[in-house]
């Protein structure tokens, strides 16, 4: 809102300063600060009537240490992360640009449906909370929302260099690169990055490839197929691994710097050119959301650090991790994510390879047998007898090398 009051005085009046707000460095730079603050300020007070709600976490005792004191700790806190990531977005971005409309939207919804969770677990008094095939639906219906408007909204496009001459002309740009002309088009396509890879693309079309025929056609079905797996994925794998002080809050800050960088880079044409990446118009204004989100990330750990004052709960877990995969979907990186959020997938297999494991062995011997003393991965240390706080230290530290692989793949091919 902000943008577009400074963008009508700078217009029609002349006022010192009010042209900065053209510039994504300067809103994205705001759009952290503020966000600090309302998550570090506003947060305490929002704890304080948690706990006076008597909105406190229920534990079950799993036999690790410190894990019993823990219980009553206020939880639901992840509305602190939405009104963190919300109010900077709504004040400094363009509410016009739909990429920004999409990660409202995925913000509201997937927080919707963890409040929802939490909300049965606390006031219901029903320790399951939401039934995970509910779960499960909002998930694929956010997908299937993603995966259409990323289709069909001729607002998002690639830009692709093109052969001359072409049917339509009307949206061919050039730009020079040394002495060459070199003329470009901007298209609705369902390509992607591919990281390692020497042309560093892929058309989702061509998964069908192998069976001939006209396989472009199934270009929608085969890209909605992977937007469902990549957002139920890692909204769940973030739900997995906020289990213990600061592990889920810290590893998505890291990721999203990382997801800044990279549609900083996407959405800025010289920048693309030089590293020849895909070039994606009007996505650069994604970075004041990622400035947004890495300030609520932050600003929450504030609390939510060992030992923890306030737990983020479904509404935060659910909400952080669909935000990261729908935000990897629309610049075109999602097949970094494996990557990217490396900590994520490993503690959503950890829990997927304990349950099958177990499963099989169970069928197969009468009794089942593990492959972790305790999943996810962090339980698992925690058996061990490593402390919470060095655990999730050590995962940092693998999400920060993570991040800088990922950076590093749009030049490694």
């Amino acid at each position: 809102m902000l943008y577009y009051l400074f963008n009508y005085l700078n217009k029609n009046y002349t006022i010192p300063g009010a042209g900065v707000f053209q510039y994504i460095t300067f809103r994205t730079s705001m759009a952290v600060i503020i966000s600090l603050l309302i998550t570090t300020v506003y947060g305490r007070r929002l704890i304080d009537y948690l706990r006076e709600k008597q909105v406190g976490e229920s534990i079950r005792n799993l036999g690790l240490e410190g894990q019993m004191q823990k219980a009553g700790t206020p939880t639901m806190g992840g509305i602190i992360i939405i009104l963190g990531i919300l109010i900077p977005t709504l004040l400094f971005a363009k509410l016009s640009n739909i990429y920004i409309i999409m990660m409202i939207v995925t913000t509201l919804w997937l927080g919707g449906i963890g409040f929802l969770d939490d909300y049965i677990k606390v006031f219901k008094k029903n320790k399951e909370g939401l039934a995970g095939k509910f779960k499960i639906i909002g998930q694929v219906t956010l997908a299937l929302f993603i995966g259409l408007t990323m289709y069909f909204n001729s607002d998002i496009v690639i830009r692709q260099e093109v052969k001359l001459p072409v049917k339509d002309d009307a949206h061919v740009q050039f730009h020079m690169r040394g002495s060459n002309a070199v003329y470009t088009q901007d298209i609705r396509s369902t390509k992607t990055t591919v990281p390692f890879y020497k042309n560093n693309e892929f058309d989702y079309s061509k998964v069908l490839k192998l069976f001939g025929g006209n396989y472009q056609i199934f270009a929608l079905p085969v890209f909605m197929i992977f937007v469902i797996l990549i957002i139920t994925f890692i909204s769940n794998g973030a739900n997995i691994t906020d289990g213990i002080d600061g592990l889920a809050t810290g590893t998505s800050a890291i990721i999203g710097i990382t997801l800044a960088i990279l549609a900083y880079v996407s959405g800025n044409t010289m920048i693309a050119d030089y590293l020849n990446i895909m070039y994606i118009p009007n996505s650069g204004e994604l970075v004041i959301f990622a400035g947004a989100f890495v300030g609520a990330c932050v600003g929450f750990l504030w609390y939510n650090s060992y030992p923890a004052q306030v737990f983020m709960g479904d509404t935060g877990s659910l909400a952080i991790g669909g935000i990261i995969a729908v935000f990897a979907i629309m610049i075109r990186k999602e097949l970094l994510l494996p990557l990217l959020s490396g900590v994520f997938v490993i503690e959503n297999f950890s829990v997927i390879i304990q349950v099958f494991w177990f499963k099989y062995t169970k069928k197969r011997f009468g009794a089942g047998r593990r492959v972790f003393l305790m999943a996810p991965l962090h339980h698992h240390y925690q058996k061990k007898g490593f402390h919470e706080a060095k655990i999730v230290n050590r995962f940092w530290i693998i999400g920060i090398l993570l991040a800088i692989i990922t950076v590093i793949t749009l030049k490694l091919r």
